[in-house]
This record gives structure tokens, sequence and C-alpha cells, in this order.
């Protein structure tokens, strides 16, 4: 019976296939995958963004959309109805090719780095053997979206945003693929199945997640940064600051067209969250091994609810960068602790067994996250916040 609820999605596809002739069968289960795919993803979107504006009102002391339908939770249906019928507004001299394919690659792009992600046992798409490497393919595309999106409105302020936003997103790229090569050090492979698989065990109890390693635990933490650049979210939300560049790259998007970048914007959160809960969370394996009864794709979507989650708040809580900010932090802050990450979990592989590995990495990680965060405070003279009253 267990086995059967952590298999029912696949057993369920088998089952509908088996009505088919077998030339069908192996053609009719990918479209049941891409539509599986297709359909999930944007009804979590839609459940998010409920979610999101109620948890921002709750810090905000405000009440969140209420209106429509029980608790508001019928919104995502009245403002897709809203970008449906809302005029598609192109500007004259906008390359009118580019300008509708801009919102179009970026979700393709999205919903290809999906195809290599293991959701629970046995329910990957697309099983590679270099599935990380192809992941970082395609979330690469999301770069030239953005750009080809300021670029085809023939507008200063979509342009700048543009460049403003392709460039923090090429800075962030390099820590983000460099935390995650410690997981591929460590497990000799870009496969995603068999990056699960070496997190799978347990020690009293206990799983043998990355995250639980001084190297992983930093690995992680450089991670959680990256894709919160690279996904635009607050506080690196930039490339969509209104008070400096009206509404960045998609100023000249209005209708279903701007509703697909916010809908890439969200799916690109669920995707990377999902790389995050795979290389560091152990994916679809249990934090306990007394609950190892619990289906697998619950335990691979608890982990991304929790992360879209932890997003949301640091959206309610933290102020926007600098420009300047934004740069200096990743280049001369991220990127070395990433650098020196990479030197620590290959000490961590050859040093064996032993509680000796674990006092020498901490203290190498710790050592430096404090003497560069001490040297940037100098450098920068940051000193305690003073805060002035009006007399």
């Amino acid at each position: 019976m267990i086995n059967t609820l952590d298999q029912i999605f696949v057993l369920l596809r088998h089952w509908l296939v088996s009505f088919l002739p077998a030339a069908w069968q192996p053609l009719v289960g990918v479209l049941l995958s891409v539509a599986a795919i297709v359909c999930l993803f944007p009804a979590l979107f839609a459940l998010t963004t409920v979610f999101e504006r109620k948890g921002l009102a709750r810090i905000q002391n405000r009440l969140g959309p209420n209106r429509v339908g029980p608790f508001g939770l019928l919104q995502p249906i009245a403002d897709g109805i809203k970008s449906l019928t809302k005029e598609d507004i192109v500007p004259l001299s906008a390359d009118a090719a580019v300008h509708f394919l801009a919102p179009v690659l970026l979700l393709v792009a999205v919903f290809m780095g999906f195809a290599v992600l293991p959701m629970g046992r046995n329910m990957v798409f697309v099983d590679m053997d270099a599935g990380l490497l192809f992941y970082f393919a395609m979330s690469a595309s999301t770069e030239l979206s953005v750009f080809m999106a300021g670029w085809s409105s023939r507008n200063k302020y979509s342009l700048l945003g543009a460049m403003r936003a392709v460039a923090q997103m090429i800075s962030y790229e390099v820590p983000l693929l460099l935390s995650s090569v410690v997981v591929v050090m460590m497990t000799g492979s870009l496969s995603l199945t068999k990056i699960v698989a070496a997190q799978s065990g347990f020690t009293w109890g206990l799983p043998h997640w990355f995250i639980f390693t001084p190297w992983g635990c930093a690995g992680f933490v450089m991670y959680a940064i990256a894709t919160t650049a690279e996904t635009n979210r607050s506080p690196f939300d930039l490339p969509e600051g209104e008070s400096e560049l009206v509404a960045g790259y998609h100023t000249e998007y209005s209708g279903f067209k701007f509703a697909l970048f916010f809908l890439g914007e969200y799916l690109a959160m669920f995707s990377i969250s999902g790389l995050g809960t795979t290389l560091f969370l152990g994916g679809w394996s249990a934090p306990f091994s007394f609950l190892t009864w619990v289906p697998s794709w619950i335990w691979f979507f608890s982990k991304l609810m929790l992360s879209i989650f932890v997003f949301i708040w640091m959206r309610g809580t933290l102020p926007r960068l600098r420009q300047d900010q934004l740069m200096n932090f990743a280049w001369k802050f991220v990127l070395p602790l990433c650098l020196l990450n990479l030197m620590v979990v290959a000490l961590w592989r050859f040093m064996g067994d032993g509680w000796l590995r674990w006092v020498i990495c901490s203290a190498i990680l710790i050592g430096a996250y404090a003497t560069m965060g001490w040297g940037e405070m100098r450098r920068g003279k940051i000193g305690p916040r003073s805060y002035r009253y009006a007399e």
C-alpha cells in the first residue's frame, strides 16, 4: 500500500497508456508527463500568488485579497481573466517578432529545466547522466529572453533595465555554478538522480544531506543568495525597481505577455528551489529514517514550498540594495567564498572520516567569512545604524 502511494503517478501513467497500441505508448507517455509538468507548476504559481499576497499583508498589517472567492482564494482566476482581456499594446517602433518571442523563450527555458528534476522516486521526466549540466544550459537562456525584451521595446528605460538585469544575472550565475560544483565533486556525477541517491542514507536516524556538512552548509547559503539574485527577488529585485526604471525590462509589455513574464519569474523560482532541494536537501528523501513511509513526492514538494515561503518572508522583510552594493557583494564576497569552498570540499574528501576534518573545514569557512565581512565593513565604513527624528 505504501509503495503504491509512493508510485501512484507512475502507475497511473502506465495504466493510461496500457489502453493504447504498443507503438503509441512511448509517445503518449511523454505527452502525459509534459502535460503534468505544464499543468502542475502554473497551478502552484496561482496558489503561491495568493499565499504571497496574504503573507505580505500579514507582515504589513493589512488584509490582502479577500473579495474574490472564500478568503480571496479565487483571486488568481480574476487576475488571469484580467490579463487575458487587457489590450496588448506594442510600441510602433518595436521589433514585433522579438517583442513577442521574449516571454515565450523565457517560459520554454524554465519548463525545460523541470524535465531533469527528480520530483520523487522514479519520477523524473528525463534521467540524464549530465542532468545538472542540461539544467544550467537551459537556465542560462533566461538572460537572452530578458535582453530580447528590453532591446525589442525600443525604449531607453526598457533597455537600461534589461542591461542591468543581465549584468546582475551573469554576476550571480558564476557563484550559482560554483556553489553547485561542490556537490558534483563529492558525488562524482552530474546526474541529479545519483546526487539524490548519495544523500538517501541515515545515521542514527538522521539523513546524510549535504547541508549538514560544513562545505554543504556554506554551499547552500551561497546557492540561496545566488538564486535570490537570479530570480530577481527581494532584496535583489533591482531589474524591476519601479522608482528607478519605471518597471524594468518589461516596461512596454501589457496584457497576457506581461502575465507570461510574471509566470516565468515564479516558475523559475520553483525550478531553482527544486534544484536546491535536490543538491543540498536530499531531494525526495525523508528527513528522518522513521518517516520513509511517507510518499517521496510529498517530501520533495514540501521542501520546495518551504523554500518558496522563505522567498516570500525575505521579500516582506529586507529592503532593496543599491546597484553598486549588489555587484560588489557578488564579486568581492560571494564569489571568493565559493572558490574557497571548492578547496574546502577537496580537503574534506581526502582527509577521510573523523572529527578532525569537521573542525578544520568549519574553522576555514568561519574564519574566511569573519575576515572578509570585517574587512568589507571597515572598507565601506559600515557602522551601527543611527536614527534621526524630526524636531
